[in-house]
């Protein structure tokens, strides 16, 4: 397999499938880009509606291979969480989880006050 940077025979079977898993997300990332700008070109109505759909199915298939690698290479979970589903200024989610006041500490310092982060009832 073409993909591989080192000799297969050195790679262990989990980075083997890690590699396997990221090649798939960037085929759909790449999948999505191509059905994106062939929307954008049509110039029938009921054609950029199929575009659209088999679109949407590429980004289905983008989620699966992201979330499997969530599950199973280490890091994406964290990082994920940390990015993923946040409001504001994303390089400053960054610089406050590398700072040590990302999501984790503020959790902790919640907990330590015996406030819940619900807000008032």
């Amino acid at each position: 397999m073409t993909e591989f940077h080192e000799p297969v025979e050195v790679l262990s079977k989990a980075t083997r499938n890690y590699i396997r898993a990221i090649n798939s997300l960037k085929e759909e990332f790449e999948a999505v880009d191509w059905y994106q700008q062939r929307i954008d070109g049509a110039t029938d109505e009921q054609l950029q509606q199929i575009l659209a759909h088999n679109r949407d199915e590429e980004m289905e298939h983008a989620c699966m291979s992201l979330e499997w690698l969530r599950r199973n290479m280490p890091g994406w979970d964290h990082a994920l969480r940390t990015y993923l589903f946040t409001e504001g200024n994303i390089l400053e989610l960054e610089e406050s989880e590398t700072s040590g006041h990302g999501a984790g500490s503020h959790a902790s310092k919640e907990a330590s006050s015996g406030d819940l982060g619900i807000g008032k009832l």
